[in-house]
């Protein structure tokens, strides 16, 4: 999936759970120096900046659909190879990278078992292959209030919670199709702090992802309606949302 949306709204509505995440996620994949390292679907760069800064940017390669997304991180990390492409078919050579990683994305590939089967492709044999998804099943992911809300007015609406790699295990059991090996299995968890509720409710009008989708439809009212319910379910601000993710590291 390419999100047709700028670097800046991106950031802007995921931005502010996935940077505090990349930290996290590097750490659980064991990036160490010496090592080269892939970023699949970087977005605007929030994994790929912390390769850089743990491996050198000349170790670090990057990869994405969104040209948006592939010209952000290449003018805020000039010195990496960015490249627009698609997981299920990476431009790069066989063993290529010590590891390939991928934040927030197995879940809008088209083919998720494709994807995790090209990433460790080009990884060598033994290196890591890891990945994260944020917990939509398990109500656990940024998204869940605004999901509530939405089935109160609306149940029959379509959320997130049935992408793949959105529940408990089923990134493990994704990897294992792959034929990955080793696959080990954790969650992360980010907590972002917002000083109004219009900080918290502005990013979802921006369009992005199926939240902001679900958004851009809607008519004046219920717009208002949605927003309403949202501030009704969340507690007076300043307050702080916690986000989970569903993480698998494997050997490729």
């Amino acid at each position: 999936m390419s999100f047709n949306v700028s670097a800046d709204a991106y950031a802007r509505f995921m931005g502010q759970y996935a940077e505090p995440l990349a930290a996290q996620f590097a750490e659980l994949a064991d990036v160490r120096p010496g090592q080269r390292a892939l970023d699949v679907g970087c977005g605007p760069g929030a994994l790929t900046a912390q390769l850089v800064q743990r491996l050198g940017a000349a170790s670090v390669a990057a990869v994405d659909p969104s040209d948006s997304f592939v010209e952000a991180t290449r003018t805020r990390l000039p010195d990496a190879d960015v490249r627009s492409g698609v997981a299920e078919s990476l431009p790069f050579p066989d063993d290529s990278f010590d590891l390939a990683l991928a934040q927030l994305v197995v879940h809008f590939m088209t083919d998720p078992v494709a994807g995790l089967r090209e990433m460790a492709r080009v990884t060598r044999a033994g290196g890591t292959v890891a990945a994260c998804v944020w917990d939509h099943a398990g109500g656990g992911g940024p998204l869940s209030t605004f999901w509530q809300a939405v089935r109160d007015m609306d149940a029959d609406a379509h959320d997130e919670s049935d992408l793949a790699g959105a529940r408990e295990g089923h990134l493990a059991e994704l990897c294992d199709a792959a034929g990955l090996a080793n696959i080990e299995s954790a969650s992360l968890t980010v907590r972002v702090r917002f000083a109004t509720f219009a900080d918290w409710w502005e990013p979802f009008t921006l369009g992005v992802g199926p939240a902001g989708a679900y958004v851009a439809q809607l008519d004046e009212s219920r717009r208002e309606l949605l927003r309403t319910q949202c501030e009704q379910r969340l507690p007076s601000a300043p307050f702080e949302v916690a986000a989970s993710a569903w993480c698998v590291r494997a050997s490729a």
